[in-house]
């Protein structure tokens, strides 16, 4: 009776593996495009002389371990008022730096790019940034009951129309998450952005000793615009959201348009501080 049963259990094993097939998909490839991420941001109390701007190529999605940072580019960045290039030296690792920038505010900036025979432009003007008033936790004003959260509150100038973007990274976390809020509603009275973790965000809730790295900036209304569309395409698990759309910022590529890059040009004042979480 053993034996019968074995015998069968071993001809229904073979029969599902002989309809075993291998489907092989083709998945769609495109050419590689450039990739500029160039935040200069000027912190409050410093000189803002030091930037960087990091240059990689798009990748295929089943190939993220091919290298892709591009170390044969020439990067300049230019005051439009008065003409001074600030030039960036290349690192021969994808990124690109200088010890020169003078950042001066409602100054237009160029980023220039040239890369493969073809040049890359980007325009931003440095916008000042309302100083961050004070930062407290507490546990009750969150989507979730207890849960530790961080209040950021600043202060809106009256009379003009602002857009923020608040950046926020816990220590030993691998990526920021980012905020953006507008003064439409707002305009000339605090403003008060909080933010929390649950448990299945990386790392899980807050909890005391936690030191979260906390970054305001004033941007323009395309960034703006921007970092919103980034945010509403990121992780936000609704199955009825629309359907993400092609992310391009505000880098064009003068040589050949139809040859763009992704990423960002942004100039930018910004109030950093950090907090730690306590019982």
């Amino acid at each position: 009776m053993k034996k019968y049963i074995y015998t069968s259990l071993m001809a229904i094993s073979g029969l599902f593996l002989s309809c075993t097939d291998v489907i092989e998909v083709e998945v769609p490839t495109a050419d590689p495009r450039l990739v500029i991420e160039a935040s200069l941001d000027w912190e409050k109390g410093s000189l803002g002389n030091v930037q960087m701007v990091k240059l990689s190529t798009t990748t295929p999605y089943f190939d993220s371990d091919q290298p892709n940072a591009v170390t044969n580019a020439v990067v300049s960045v230019t005051r439009l008022s008065t003409n001074d290039v600030y030039n960036f030296i290349n690192q021969n690792d994808g990124t690109y730096t200088t010890t020169q920038f003078e950042p001066v505010f409602n100054e237009n900036y160029a980023l220039t790019v040239q890369y493969n025979n073809e040049t890359y432009t980007a325009t931003e003007t440095l916008l000042p940034t309302t100083p961050i008033t004070y930062i407290n936790q507490s546990r009750s004003g969150g989507f979730l009951s207890d849960a530790l959260e961080l209040n950021v509150h600043f202060e809106d100038p009256e009379e003009e129309d602002n857009f923020y973007i608040l950046r926020f990274l816990r220590q030993g976390d691998l990526y920021p998450e980012l905020r953006d809020v507008s003064d439409e509603f707002l305009n000339g009275n605090e403003i008060n952005i909080f933010y929390e973790k649950r448990d299945d965000d990386e790392g899980g809730e807050f909890k005391p000793g936690d030191v979260v790295d906390i970054n305001l900036f004033n941007v323009s209304e395309r960034y703006y615009k921007f970092i919103q569309l980034l945010n509403s395409q990121s992780g936000s698990g609704n199955p009825f959201a629309p359907t993400p759309v092609e992310l391009r910022g505000n880098c064009v590529n003068i040589t050949n348009p139809d040859n763009y890059p992704y990423g960002y040009f942004r100039v930018t004042e910004t109030d950093k501080q950090d907090y730690i979480f306590i019982e």
